[in-house]
């Protein structure tokens, strides 16, 4: 059976769901790498510029998209900049856990999957809740790279389910905060 589609997903209602003692069965989370490049200078902020892409509605990204974003970013910076002149750091962690009431597909489905309505489903996945404005991807690198780190966060905006935001945190100070 497919995936059911990501708008199924994109909004936040309801209360948090992420006790995973609770729940058996979870799916393992796409996303295993959350800082990359150079780490060690990434933290003692030694890189002059900062770029982060902030969200600009409230939502919840599956893990599957932050996995798409994080590859697309750290692919196109680090041919721009090369393995040891960037660091790249992704965010937020999928905590929430999503569940599905399978449905049957195929002739006759209609008669078969009149089963219980508002059932508890089935856990096909974990999402990260973001809340407005909150940073979601951020990448630290030299003036030199500043477009190729730009170009990349345009990319990763691509792959995430709602509208995102480029905002200059340090460095080239004629564009801070415009981008």
């Amino acid at each position: 059976m497919a995936r059911k589609p990501a708008k199924m997903y994109r909004s936040a209602k309801g209360q948090s769901y992420t006790r995973r003692e609770y729940t058996g069965g979870i799916p393992n989370s796409r996303i295993t790498q959350f800082h990359m490049g150079n780490r060690v200078a990434g933290e003692k902020g030694e890189f002059p510029v900062e770029l982060t892409l902030k969200v600009d509605n409230a939502c919840q990204i599956r893990h599957t998209a932050l996995e798409a974003a994080r590859i697309i970013v750290n692919a196109t910076i680090r041919e721009a900049a090369g393995p040891q002149g960037y660091s790249l750091r992704v965010r937020v962690y999928p905590h929430q856990v999503l569940r599905e009431n399978k449905q049957a597909t195929g002739a006759g489905a209609d008669r078969v999957s009149q089963g219980m309505r508002c059932a508890f489903g089935k856990n096909v996945g974990t999402a990260a809740r973001v809340s407005k404005n909150q940073k979601v991807i951020t990448i630290q690198t030299t003036s030199a790279h500043f477009a190729a780190a730009k170009d990349a966060l345009r990319k990763a905006n691509c792959k995430l389910p709602t509208t995102s935001s480029i905002v200059v945190d340090r460095g080239h100070e004629h564009l801070k905060g415009l981008v």
